[in-house]
């Protein structure tokens, strides 16, 4: 585990802004906030796996995926991606239907009480790290929130090269 707070020696580590020093860095705080995320939903009237989570979050994103691309985007199996819809399907959080054009192909699609558990998730989780914001400096949560702006449009990018590869 890496210590955002002791970095050691700056010789054996290499540059101090060289970003493999800054991702061991930012692995304790990656992994800090993944804790929040997942205690955060604990006292959530109902409790999704990760799995279940990702995967309404996908459908809330790219509504009416059908299971093919619901699994190629979880990147797991048709067979555990079924199983996965099952379950979220017998709880009323999201429902099979025939693709309007095509009545071979089924579409998987969010209910209003997957959207509800989705918000509320997302509440959650919200007021977790605000609560922890709230113990930096404002200086410091600004300079955060344009790091991680930063960091997604980096992200971005390189995803776009790969792409056009």
């Amino acid at each position: 585990m890496t210590h955002l707070d002791d970095l050691g020696d700056e010789q054996a580590r290499g540059s101090g802004d060289a970003p493999a020093v800054i991702a061991l860095e930012i692995s304790d705080a990656v992994e800090s906030l993944t804790d929040l995320w997942s205690v955060a939903v604990q006292d959530a009237a109902l409790r999704l796996s990760p799995a279940q989570s990702k995967a309404l979050r996908t459908l809330n994103r790219s509504p009416a995926l059908n299971l093919t691309a619901l699994a190629e985007w979880l990147d797991i199996g048709l067979p555990t991606a079924s199983r996965l819809c099952d379950r979220l399907e017998a709880a009323g959080l999201m429902e099979r239907a025939s693709h309007p054009s095509n009545r071979r192909e089924v579409q998987l699609i969010l209910t209003g009480a997957g959207r509800h558990v989705l918000s509320d998730m997302a509440g959650r989780r919200a007021q977790a790290l605000a609560a922890a914001l709230g113990g930096m400096a404002p200086a410091e949560r600004t300079a955060l929130s344009r790091g991680l702006k930063a960091f997604l449009r980096a992200q971005e990018a390189a995803l776009s090269r790969s792409e056009e590869t």
